[in-house]
């Protein structure tokens, strides 16, 4: 690394110097303004393009082997979850008749779909550090309802859904993490008996719960990395900072209401996602 540095740093030096000797040399010389301007840029254009593609070409490299490392780790990952899925799932049909062990797959098969959810995000996570994620376009209220059920599984709260039909634009996966972690927030500062209420209609998603909800106070500082509104809720407090994130770029406008001890209602403007 300190190689590549001073490598480049001689580069950028050394170009200066030429394209101020080849600058003084053009203007004691009886070539009119205009054309030792055009020279000048087009020598600091050639000088710019070959230190810019020193230094990114280094950047690439270190990418491009990151990303063949990655996929090589995530192929290894991919292969034990796929066979435990395969195994539970044959030994379903034979352990039709024991319940015991029918309970204790199911609990099996539960975990490695958790298991798969992660390594999607972790692909996920990955090719958005290398590169742009694409965006696609989808029915955002069956999205709701697949997540709905997915946290049904933790046998918590009740959901109530009112979902109009909406058709958006976006990165799919990064919306899945948004959802899971604002649904996951809504169970988490309630009690698993209250009831959980998400609302999609006119450009808008709502989300609200009738949990411990927040002051003025801790709304202000609700975006903040590692920030936990209750420090006793299993958590790492960096779910709303991605979910910021990911609305700030996506162009979503977030909006949080809540009164201590009644609630918190989270809303989500679409309105530019929306088709």
């Amino acid at each position: 690394m300190k190689k590549q540095i001073w490598v480049a740093t001689v580069l950028y030096a050394l170009s200066t110097l030429t394209v101020l000797a080849i600058l003084y040399v053009l203007l004691n010389s009886n070539i009119p303004a205009w054309l030792i301007g055009f020279i000048f840029f087009i020598i600091a254009l050639g000088f710019g393009y070959t230190l810019s593609s020193y230094i990114l070409s280094q950047k690439f490299k270190v990418d491009e082997n990151l990303l063949h490392l990655t996929k090589e780790i995530l192929h290894e990952l991919n292969i034990p979850i796929s066979t435990i899925q395969a195994n539970t799932t044959l030994l379903k049909r034979t352990l039709k008749e024991n319940e015991k062990s029918l309970k204790r797959l199911s609990r099996i098969d539960a975990s490695t779909s958790r298991l798969e959810r992660l390594y999607v995000e972790l692909v996920y996570s990955i090719k958005k550090e290398i590169h742009s994620i694409e965006k696609e376009e989808f029915l955002l209220e069956e999205l709701i309802v697949e997540r709905v059920e997915e946290m049904k599984l933790l046998n918590r709260n009740p959901f109530v859904l009112k979902l109009e039909s909406h058709s958006v634009y976006v990165d799919k996966i990064g919306f899945e993490k948004v959802l899971d972690n604002l649904i996951s927030n809504a169970m988490k500062y309630s009690d698993k008996n209250s009831k959980i209420e998400i609302t999609l209609e006119n450009n808008f998603l709502k989300i609200l719960d009738h949990g411990i909800g927040m002051d003025e106070t801790e709304l202000i500082t609700i975006y903040e990395r590692y920030y936990q509104l209750d420090n006793t809720a299993y958590g790492e407090g960096i779910g709303l900072a991605l979910v910021k994130a990911y609305c700030d770029d996506e162009k979503i406008k977030i909006r949080i209401n809540s009164i201590k001890n009644e609630g918190t209602e989270v809303i989500l403007d679409l309105g530019f996602i929306v088709l």
